[in-house]
């Protein structure tokens, strides 16, 4: 089959005007940015405040493995699917970072013939949302450093800055720096660093935010540090809310471009979600709910991370609750996770998926069991499952009473995608969302509960470190914010190499950050870095542009 970037290329657009008109929207309602992409008036959601919200349909996966699941191709493929049986659905998704565009990852625009496009603009800078969230972020750190150079008015201690400066690429010579030298002129020497921007407060502010003014009250609610005396300073303080909110102004209208098969889609925001909720902006969801019967979107990582938090932190702030849960399968991960080699993944083995299948099984149950959601598994096909083991699968969740299907989305488009579809409307139904923890109480039992509920540990340790600031947090009023567990995407616990579905484990927390403005808190279990490096062979290697502009090498 040809690249993912061959078959975007070579596919007709409708002219963005006409995907618009098709959901409704008018001439003032949509801002161009070219033939293909535009912005939507986020006000809309407040003007249709009276108009019914469409049926949300998240999808979700097993825990990631390097055999790969297609969690944003399964996306598209079935809005696309629900789109040519006549149902009015608009898919919501992230916004690609640049960091794992050019390193390893790859893009965020799905693969195959179910894919978002333009792609090459989608994965490459967009409509500039992620420069501008950047530029935010580094005005507030400009601006805190600043305040110390002019005098420090607010006795911040330069020891505690927790602010950082971002930029959207994987970078590994940032993460630790020292900066501020060069004598009293250019600033005071102190430890800084970057992050990556998609792992910035401001990213996960922008994408909790209701409104401008909610935007501009949760900026101002940041944390940048601690005075010497340990009280926190926020963004607020400093003054830098109100410029920050402006620099956000445009890009906090929702991106609105087309799927191969030109389903509508929104693409907005893009946090990490293994540092943050990992979804799609609120305001974009919201947006999707009023122009579409029916919405698809997607969590970042496993139902453990992305689902989660989706629920607990995404849904409950937005007042959001999901109609259905597709999980999405691959035989090859499966079959990893039950050990298999990886030069043997493509070898039938039944063995081996059914070891591996136990991590298929506490998804399943923790969105059907745990948070009380209909449920269906899509098995994305690989050209080298073997129908004994995709057979397998179906028949482990029919004695569960789970719909299980093959997705062939990847290599047929909307039209692999319809048996998938038909699962998903025959589950569809309007349930509360039961959580695993209060959201009042204290912040070591939401972490406890997450950990004995939904990934399965037996216990929970603290560090000295994490323990002074949780006692921290307490004393400042924080503690009873959500919680937002940073650990590893491929394991249920916080050892990378526990595969499958492990039992009886102890996870530690080894820090606390608070994120005041979004309105959680970060509890980080193993090392996390905020920061990504760049592999041995880059895929930047591979990307090119001819005098015609033509990009290739792009996935």
């Amino acid at each position: 089959m040809k690249p993912d970037i061959e078959i975007a290329q070579g596919t007709p657009l409708s002219p963005i005007a006409d995907i618009a008109a098709a959901l409704g929207l008018s001439s003032d309602d949509v801002i161009p940015y070219g033939k293909y992409k535009a912005k939507v008036n986020h006000r809309l959601v407040k003007k249709m405040a009276g108009k019914a919200g469409g049926k949300v349909i998240l999808v979700t996966a097993i825990s990631p493995t390097p055999a790969g699941e297609g969690k944003t191709t399964t996306s598209v493929g079935l809005a696309d699917a629900l789109h040519a049986m006549g149902k009015n659905v608009v898919l919501a998704l992230r916004e690609p970072s640049l960091g794992p565009v050019f390193g390893i990852k790859g893009g965020a625009a799905g693969g195959g013939y179910a894919q978002v496009v333009p792609m090459e603009d989608i994965n490459l800078h967009f409509t500039g949302d992620l420069h501008a969230i950047g530029a935010a972020n580094n005005l507030l750190a400009a601006m805190v450093d600043n305040h110390i150079f002019q005098g420090n008015a607010l006795g911040l201690d330069p020891r505690r800055i927790t602010w950082k400066r971002c930029v959207d690429m994987n970078d590994r010579q940032l993460r630790y720096l020292t900066d501020g030298l060069g004598g009293k002129a250019n600033g005071t020497p102190r430890e800084d660093g970057f992050d990556i921007t998609v792992a910035s407060e401001v990213m996960a502010v922008f994408c909790l935010a209701s409104d401008l003014a909610d935007l501009k009250a949760r900026l101002a609610r940041i944390v940048v540090g601690y005075t010497y005396a340990g009280t926190p300073v926020t963004a607020g303080q400093i003054g830098a809310a109100g410029a920050m909110a402006a620099l956000l102004k445009d890009a906090f209208d929702p991106n609105l471009v087309q799927t191969l098969e030109h389903t509508p889609a929104l693409i907005h925001g893009g946090p990490f979600a293994n540092i943050a909720h990992g979804c799609n902006s609120v305001i974009a969801t919201r947006l999707a709910q009023k122009l579409g019967d029916y919405v698809v979107t997607e969590a970042g990582f496993g139902a453990d991370l992305g689902a989660e938090k989706f629920l607990d932190i995404k849904c409950r702030l937005a007042g959001l609750a999901p109609s259905a849960a597709v999980i999405v399968a691959t035989v090859r991960a499966l079959k990893h996770h039950g050990g298999c080699p990886k030069e043997e993944l493509g070898v039938p083995n039944l063995t081996y998926l059914e070891k591996g299948s136990a991590n298929l099984l506490r998804h399943i149950a923790n969105l059907r069991n745990g948070f009380g959601l209909p449920v269906c598994v899509a098995i994305n096909a690989f050209p080298t499952d073997s129908a004994e083991e995709q057979n397998f699968l179906r028949m482990l969740c029919k004695k569960l009473n789970v719909p299980c299907v093959v997705s062939e989305v990847f290599a047929k488009g909307g039209e692999g995608g319809k048996a998938l579809a038909e699962a998903v409307l025959g589950v569809l139904d309007e349930r509360p969302i039961q959580h695993p923890y209060a959201i009042d109480a204290p912040l070591d039992e939401k972490i406890l509960a997450v950990a004995r509920k939904i990934y399965g540990a037996k216990d929970v340790a603290w560090t000295a470190a994490a323990k002074k600031q949780l006692g921290e947090l307490a004393a400042n009023g924080f503690d009873r914010l959500p919680v937002c567990i940073a650990k590893t995407q491929y394991s249920f616990s916080d050892d990378a190499a526990l595969l499958a579905a492990p039992e009886g484990f102890t996870m530690t927390v080894r820090e606390l950050r608070l994120s005041a403005g979004a309105g959680f808190v970060v509890a980080v279990m193993g090392n996390i870095m905020t920061m990504p490096g760049l592999p041995k062979k880059p895929a930047a290697e591979g990307i090119d542009v001819d005098e015609n502009g033509v990009i290739s090498g792009l996935f």
